[in-house]
């Protein structure tokens, strides 16, 4: 079995075996959105796939928008909401390309992201 171990993401999809990121190491990312935060996990430009952990403080809240991928979302922590409902730690929501959300957290949150190209 390969492995490679990462300090750092995004990681790119391994040519074969497995890569190992640890999320303790590296930074928060501004996202571009006030108390919302990144940590890229992997980024596959050809393939159109990026997963990142989002961290979004208590209070913070996002316009409507829409992103071009297919999104998905697993809360981990805490709760999430959107223009239709309230997501609890557990809570998935998929969204087709182009569907356009809120989103915000009046506690805080932590979620997992996974946008991917609809082929």
């Amino acid at each position: 079995m390969t492995a490679t171990l990462e300090s750092t993401g995004p990681l790119a999809p391994p040519p074969a075996g497995s890569r190992y990121l640890d999320p303790g190491l590296g930074d928060w990312q501004a996202s571009g959105t006030e108390g919302f935060w990144l940590k890229p996990l992997l980024h596959d430009a050809e393939g159109g796939l990026q997963t990142a952990l989002m961290r979004i403080d208590p209070g913070a809240f996002s316009d409507l928008h829409a992103h071009e991928e297919l999104e998905q979302v697993l809360v981990l922590e805490g709760a999430f909401y959107d223009q239709d409902r309230r997501i609890e730690a557990g809570g998935f929501v998929v969204r087709a390309p182009g569907a356009l959300h809120t989103a915000g957290s009046d506690e805080g949150a932590l979620v997992l992201l996974i946008f991917s190209r609809k082929e």
